[in-house]
């Protein structure tokens, strides 16, 4: 894109040891707010100039990093979660403006980030090793935690503040430089975020930030040398051009990929609940997380009293970015057209019972879209589609449900609906899932709560909760020998 005109439109740039950045080329792209459609930024565009310099900034200052101790590293998390707190308002504003979603949802989404900041921060005074007993004499072997050096994060757009939060405070913790690849959708977002760990006292170099297209971006950062492990939260495109780049290198990397979600209503539920879950797990964020329910499987018995309560719900949704909305924009008009295709092209024998247009206003609003009568070998029933559309599958009983319910190449959330703690149990053990509820949504977790998936929802890390701290820490065994005769 040629460079002469971007000073129309605020810019958003890197954040390299401490200070915003722009690419020496000048070279930008520009982000369209998904509420209004208007242009927003002008974002700069990363070059392998830019890489070098964060890479440089990074690795320099992992080592002062480390020495500055976890338990200091903790005491500087708690201040930037303090800050957050303090800036909640000014964050929900820039969050709300990148992704066109309702204020108090975004709020939630702030609040979400500084409860994981204190969670990390009292982590450090549990950032516990080990002593063995040894079967030779006069050794004492000890395990302690130590930095994995610098770290590439990369973040989604959908909970871009959250999702900083979620992988940058374990990383710090444990003493790591990072990296992290900003979505080309929310490049402000982690750049607030940057300005809030330097306020806090987080040294030069410590966090820094890449803006720019993710392959032209990602690729240079992720195979260079000096970065010494990855983890994303991405699209499986994207996941498995991550694990094909580091693999020569044998790099650690933790992959969370997405989900295709079911939710289970037995015939023993509490419809008017289970709807209301089944609307909020489907339709939240305009379906766009990776626990979004996707598949509403429902017993034959009350297949169609639920679907009438479900699509009386659903027609109350009130569709737009303010307050008193329930279900904000997609994120860019590349997405809604390829959702309004998707409907377009169902196969035969499907039935759209509402929504599946777009909505008739400025923004990228697409209809609540309740979809049955496709197979769960269909294509809409096997692929992420990262949108406000949910397809209804009729069952006979808890086994078949099961069986659909396992019947996809992800395994991220599930959801079972029942007020029998026999069919409750019999689903949570038998549904391959990373996260499994009874009577409540599809989505849902808590800082202290390891949360991913196996299948394409993941390769096995788990993040946040204490579990995080495997990926963003190496253990290393210290093995201590002494001579009682040198007393």
């Amino acid at each position: 894109m040629n460079n002469s005109w971007y000073f129309c439109y605020p810019t958003v740039s890197h954040f390299i040891a401490n200070e915003e950045l722009f690419s020496k080329p000048r070279e930008v792209f520009i982000k369209f707010s998904p509420e209004t459609e208007k242009h927003i930024w002008a974002v700069t565009r990363g070059d392998r100039g830019d890489i070098n310099d964060a890479l440089r900034s990074a690795h320099a200052s992992s080592y002062v990093w480390d020495n500055v101790g976890v338990i200091a590293r903790a005491d500087i998390l708690r201040k930037v979660a303090r800050i957050m707190e303090d800036k909640r308002l000014e964050i929900a504003d820039t969050i709300n403006l990148e992704t066109g979603r309702s204020k108090k949802d975004c709020l939630k989404e702030v609040q979400a980030a500084i409860e994981q900041g204190y969670f990390w921060a009292g982590e450090g005074r549990r950032f516990f090793g080990r002593t063995f007993e040894s079967a030779s004499p006069n050794h004492l072997p000890q395990l302690r935690r130590v930095p994995v050096g610098v770290i590439a994060l990369v973040v989604p757009f959908n909970n871009p503040f959250a999702a900083c939060a979620w992988k940058s405070f374990p990383a710090l913790l444990c003493g790591n430089a990072v990296i992290l690849k900003a979505h080309e959708e929310t490049p402000y977002t982690p750049v607030l975020f940057a300005k809030i760990l330097k306020e806090a006292g987080v040294p030069s170099g410590v966090f820094n930030i890449l803006q720019g297209f993710g392959f032209e971006v990602l690729l240079p950062l992720i195979k260079d040398d000096r970065v010494d492990a990855v983890s994303a939260t991405c699209s499986i495109k994207t996941a498995k051009f991550i694990l094909t780049a580091t693999a020569e290198r044998m790099l650690k990397v933790s992959i969370e990929s997405g989900g295709k979600n079911a939710l289970v209503v037995c015939d023993d539920a509490d419809l008017e609940w289970a709807a209301e879950c089944a609307i909020r797990s489907a339709f939240v964020d305009a379906g766009q997380r990776c626990a979004a329910g996707s598949r509403i499987i429902v017993f034959e018995k009350i297949y169609e009293k639920f679907k009438d309560i479900m699509l009386s719900k659903t027609a109350r949704l009130k569709i737009g970015s303010s307050n008193e909305d329930d279900i904000g924009p997609v994120i860019n008009r590349a997405n809604l057209e390829r959702l309004l295709m998707t409907v377009k092209r169902l196969p035969e024998g499907a039935v759209v019972l509402c929504g599946g247009g777009r909505v008739s206003k400025p923004g990228f609003f697409m209809e609540p879209t309740i979809i049955e009568g496709v197979t769960m070998g269909a294509e809409i029933s096997q692929e992420e589609l990262f949108g406000p559309i949910t397809c209804l599958y009729s069952v006979k009983d808890l086994s078949e449900a099961i069986a659909f319910a396992n019947w996809s190449k992800f395994a991220l959330t599930s959801a079972v609906h029942t007020s029998s703690i026999h069919r409750a149990m019999m689903f949570a053990e038998s549904v391959r899932a990373g996260r499994v509820s009874v009577n409540g949504y599809t989505f849902g977790s808590e800082p202290h709560m390891p949360f991913g998936g196996s299948k394409l929802s993941g390769n096995g890390w788990r993040e946040p909760g204490p579990e995080a701290l495997d990926f963003y820490s190496e253990t290393k065994v210290i093995d201590m020998i002494h001579d009682p005769l040198k007393i």
